[in-house]
């Protein structure tokens, strides 16, 4: 089902509350020893903002002209934020509240560009329950949120200062699959089409990738009221779980979690409609494990993608076909620890980081941005249980 909101649910579930719990004085800020958390941030760094299961976000300060991290420590804490993004231009930070036994919900931070430190500005529930996932949509000035336990998506209108308005839709699925994690719908993540009036919804639970009509103008998802609901029917027990348009727009790639597979799917921006192109395990032939697909993503330029194989630690890349959006296999590396959940690829393409949530590591990958290959620096960070990457310049 589809609701739709009118007023800042802040206000309505008294979020305010909350977001004290969050505010981290000077005294309770955790400083490592020689991090350089109150020196100005320089042209050759950026912050980087860790999403953990610990119910804390921990700041880094990233080198890019060495890939050195540096410790800030835990910048906020109190809600599960297991999944954090940057707003595109603004000093703004915005995590989740993942936790399943409430409402879920969506925070924003003012970033301090001088020492990485967070301050909560004001808070947005989801409508669903689980909320893991973020999206940007830089044309409507909205944020798309997955929530997994409740198998629905909401829209979130973001105000012009980054701040978060009202929650202005909530769509809700049904479905399941084979294994005992589908037992129910669990949407997983959500992506806008370059036109801007669709969104696709992978969930893991139904074996599906929804898609919905999205109208930039009121920011509200829904429903198609046409000739059925459209959506893509992956394999049973597949479990889709991220994906990522290519830079023509024609093509979606697309990682399911629980086969570990990445399909290659075309995209019909006038009919709605997604249609497999290619599928290829992201696991070597004899690898005998769990298989488990975590995160992928597509290069700035378009030409490689980049897909985190959690089963077996690793980082695989692809080259990209730019006639047929076709993957070959390029690279495979270990992740440099266990349990790879999530990484986040800079704003200059150049550098790959790598949320290792087992080993508590975030590990640093420079990226060769003419051959796509990346290589370990050897350079990382310790972080409690990482889940999820994002930059502020």
């Amino acid at each position: 089902m589809t609701r739709l909101f009118q007023r800042n649910s802040l206000a309505r579930f008294g979020v305010l509350a909350a977001l004290s719990v969050l505010t981290l004085s000077a005294c309770t800020l955790d400083k490592p020893a020689g991090a350089a958390a109150t020196s100005s941030a320089s042209a050759h760094s950026e912050f980087v903002y860790i999403g953990t299961l610990q119910s804390q976000i921990s700041g880094l300060r990233l080198d890019t002209s060495t890939g050195e991290l540096t410790a800030i420590g835990t910048v906020a804490q109190g809600l599960k934020s297991t999944w954090v993004t940057a707003h595109p231009e603004l000093p703004i930070l915005y995590g989740v509240d993942d936790d399943s036994a409430k409402e879920g919900s969506i925070t924003a931070y003012s970033v301090n560009r001088d020492t990485g430190t967070l301050n909560p500005i004001n808070a947005t529930h989801t409508g669903g329950h689980g909320t893991t996932f973020l999206r940007f949509d830089v044309p409507s000035n909205t944020l798309l949120g997955a929530n997994y336990n409740s198998g629905s998506v909401s829209s979130v209108a973001v105000n012009a200062d980054g701040s978060m308005g009202p929650l202005v839709s909530t769509v809700t699925e049904t479905g399941s699959g084979p294994s005992r994690r589908q037992t129910s719908a669990h949407a997983h993540s959500i992506a806008i089409d370059p036109t801007g009036r669709y969104a696709l919804v992978p969930d893991l639970g139904a074996d599906r990738v929804f898609i919905y009509r999205f109208d930039r103008a009121t920011r509200a998802l829904s429903k198609d009221d046409g000739a059925g609901q459209h959506e893509f029917v992956a394999p049973a027990g597949s479990g889709p779980r991220h994906l990522a348009f290519g830079s023509s727009g024609q093509y979606v790639y697309l990682l399911t979690e629980m086969s570990a597979e990445i399909m290659v799917l075309r995209w019909n921006a006038v009919q709605g409609h997604l249609a497999l192109v290619q599928s290829l395990p992201t696991s070597t032939q004899n690898f005998q494990g769990v298989k488990s697909g975590a995160e992928i993503a597509v290069s700035h330029d378009g030409r490689f993608a980049y897909v985190e194989d959690r089963g077996e630690n690793s980082i695989v890349v692809y080259r990209i076909s730019p006639e047929s959006g076709e993957l070959s296999l390029l690279q495979r590396i270990s992740s440099g620890g266990d349990k790879p959940w999530g990484f986040g690829i800079d704003a200059s393409g150049k550098w790959l980081l790598v949320a290792n949530q087992r080993s508590g590591k975030v590990n640093v990958f420079s990226v060769d941005t003419a051959s796509g290959m990346v290589s370990d620096t050897g350079k990382s960070a310790a972080v409690t249980s990482p889940t999820s990457v994002a930059f502020v310049k």
